[in-house]
This record gives C-alpha cells, structure tokens and sequence, in this order.
C-alpha cells in the first residue's frame, strides 16, 4: 500500500457518481475523494423520479430478466450486474436503515414513499466517509500529464490533479457536449431522447386527458409495439407503454423526426377476427340494450363514448339494431386506431437519453477505460439506458459500485 495519499475525482453529482464516490471512500479510508457537480442541485434525478418517490430499482426474478430491459447496452449490464445486482441494491439501503418495498408492475420504492430519503442516506454516507462535495464545478477538459496523473480542467479555470477519475455526468442531449470525452481518445455513439411520450396536436382525443386503460400500442411500419397501461394527456399519450415504446424505439423515431402513425389496439386481449367471433354473442345478449349504456369491455366510460362518437353511433341506438356499417367502423376503431403522431414530450423531468460512449471501450468487471489506465466510467454517460421502471437507477448503483471496487482495489 502506498503512503501517499491517492485521489479519486468524480464528475457528477448523481446517483451514479455518488454511489461511486461514497462506496470508493468506505472501501479505502486513505483514499481522497472529490464529487463534482456542474449544476447547483445534487441527486436532481433521484428528487424527481417516481413523482418524488424514487424508484430505486425493478424486483427482478433474475439477472436475463433485468437484463432484457436495456435496449441498449442489455449484454454489458448482464456482465455487470453479475457483480452487483438488485439484491445487493435493497441489501445496501437495508443496512443503512432504508428499506424498500415493491410495488405490484415491480417497481421498487422507499417504504417512506419519499425520495429525500434516498438523497439524506446518500449524503450522509458522504459526510461520514469524507467525501469533498462541491456543486457548479463543470470539467471541460481532461488530460494525462507527465507524470501519470489526470488533470482536469474546470469551466471556472480551475485545474485539478487526480490518480483516478470516474465520469458520471450523465447524458447529454448534444453530440458536441461529449467533444471533452472524445479527446480522451473515446468514441460516441451519437446520443438520442428516450423515455418520452407522443404529440397528436389538435386530436380529439386529447379531449379525455386523464383517462387511463391498458392498450397495445404499434408503430405503423415497424416492429415496435408495446402493451400496458395508456395514459391520455391534453397534448396526446403517455404512459408506461407509450414509455417503453419511445425508449425501444429512440433511434428509429429520431429518424424518422418523431413524425408516424401509432396504431392503438383499445382491447388487448382481442385482433379484430376475434372480437368479430365474439361480436355476435355480444349482440345476441345485450341486445334490447343501449350501446351507450352498456360497455362490455370494461373500458373507461368516457373513452367507451368517444369510440361510439367516432364511429357515428347514435346514442339510443340498440345492440341488436347496430348497422352493420357502424358495427364495422366500431370494431376497426376499438383493435385498430390510428393516431397521426408530430412530436414528442419529454417524461416529466426524467430525461434520459441513449448513446454516449461506445461500450466495447469499457471494461464490464471494473468500468474502467480499456483505453486510458484510471479512467472510468458510471451511469447515463455510457450507452446504456433502460426502459422506465427503476432500469436506470439500477443501471447507476451497479456501474458506480463495480468502478468504486476496482478503484479500491488498485491502492
């Protein structure tokens, strides 16, 4: 062991960096660690996630379970996560006097439903282990000097020297935002928005904004189609299905301007041959009924009502007297309804984008740079991303712990 001190810099004052900063300073006490963060907030992902609750992570049966959650980067966090997984997540908390609970789709929560829990047993392990935390501190540049070690320049003009460095600043929204890290000699896969919901200017749908069903959803001439729950919103859908698309389909959709149809199966149980099977029965049993009184499918009222409208449904006319016109037109517009989609949202305040640097420049085991000695890498800044559900998260808690053990384990 060395008797010079050793100093560990990390860039980004997220969940990723400072898990990776608190586990490097319990793991090796003589080892000085600095957190930096360009903004003037800490942890401003964590605050906001799960409309302030924090999803902390997905209850996953196993590691391909979780695994298949990633649309990028799915076979690096399978490697990853053989080192610290779900289970090390609630085991981690546990023994800090934070325990979590899963929700029914999986998600995982503090029982305190609160994320500020999450941030006082984050900031606490760092006062308790002497972590240095400073805010607006931006690196812009960074470089090997002579003698081996990283300087890192600061927007400020301040210079920093450092044995190790690991980066956690997230995603960025721009290419040119990563120029910084290709003068490190790594590559960037060019970064796209994910996890965001769909525009449909001027639809009338948007006139049900707050109605929630369980939908399959498509995208007219591709492969991508989701199904859960949908959400309307005044400016079009979202909802963990409309999420889940969007973070599956982040590159395809940005090439395509976020311009496209989504069709919209309102029964998912049903293609349009078997509701028409079961049409017939439905009209034989109900027929003295009114169609607007009586839904059969369980839909929400209101979209139950709008569907008749749109398919110029007269609202005293009966099951059994449906022309077979209208009855057609019902049947395409409750399995198969196309929504002209021009633009997108992003998802509250959880942006998340996919790209970032090329993984094969990173090593699984240690998240170290297999380009640069003492560079290393944690969260969003890599191409890695998951779908929503507590996939990020997880994703920061594991790169962060595998960097801060390989960097423990080099003094």
């Amino acid at each position: 062991m060395s008797s010079i001190q050793k100093k560990l810099v990390v860039a980004g004052g997220g969940a990723a960096g400072f898990f990776c900063a608190v586990n490097a300073a319990r793991l090796c006490p003589q080892l000085e660690v600095v957190l930096l963060e360009k903004t003037g907030k800490l942890l401003s992902k964590v605050k906001v996630s799960g409309g302030g609750r924090c999803n902390v992570t997905h209850h996953a049966p196993d590691i391909p379970y979780m695994a298949k959650r990633y649309p990028r980067g799915h076979n690096f966090v399978k490697k990853t996560f053989s080192r610290f997984f779900v289970t090390d997540t609630i085991a981690w908390f546990a023994d800090r006097g934070v325990k979590l609970k899963t929700e029914e789709d999986g998600r995982m929560f503090p029982v305190t439903d609160n994320s500020q829990t999450i941030i006082d047993c984050l900031l606490r392990e760092a006062d308790k282990y002497r972590v240095t935390v400073e805010t607006n501190k931006e690196v812009t540049a960074l470089e090997k000097t002579d003698s081996g070690r990283w300087q890192l320049q600061l927007q400020d003009g301040r210079h920093l020297l450092a044995d190790y460095v690991c980066i956690a600043a997230g995603g960025y929204a721009q290419a040119g935002k990563f120029s910084w890290l290709e003068q490190t000699g790594h590559t960037i896969v060019p970064p796209a928005p994910s996890l965001f919901t769909f525009n449909m200017p001027g639809n009338p749908i948007t006139s049900l904004m707050g109605v929630a069903t369980d939908a399959q959803v498509k995208v007219a001439g591709t492969k991508l189609q989701e199904k859960g729950p949908l959400l309307i919103t005044h400016w079009g859908m979202s909802g963990p299905a409309i999420l889940r698309l969007s973070a599956w389909g982040a590159r395809e959709l940005q090439a395509i301007q976020y311009n496209f149809t989504a069709i919209i199966n309102w029964l998912p149980a049903y293609n349009e041959h078997s509701l028409r099977e079961d049409w017939q029965t439905l009209r034989f049993e109900l027929g003295k009924q009114k169609i607007y009184n009586k839904n059969p499918f369980n839909l929400p009222q209101r979209l139950w009502h709008f569907l008749l409208q749109q398919a110029g449904i007269h609202e005293d006319i009966r099951w059994a007297d449906l022309p077979a016109k209208d009855q057609n037109r019902l049947l395409k517009l409750l399995v198969n309804m196309e929504f002209p989609v021009k633009g997108k949202t992003t998802f509250k305040e959880e942006f998340v984008t996919c790209g970032g640097i090329t993984l094969g420049e990173i090593d699984p085991s240690t998240m170290e740079s297999r380009l640069v000695p003492d560079l290393f890498f944690a969260g969003e800044v890599m191409d890695v991303d998951g779908i929503t559900g507590g996939f990020n998260f997880q994703h920061a808690w594991t790169s962060g712990f595998v960097a801060a053990t390989a960097i423990a384990g080099k003094i």
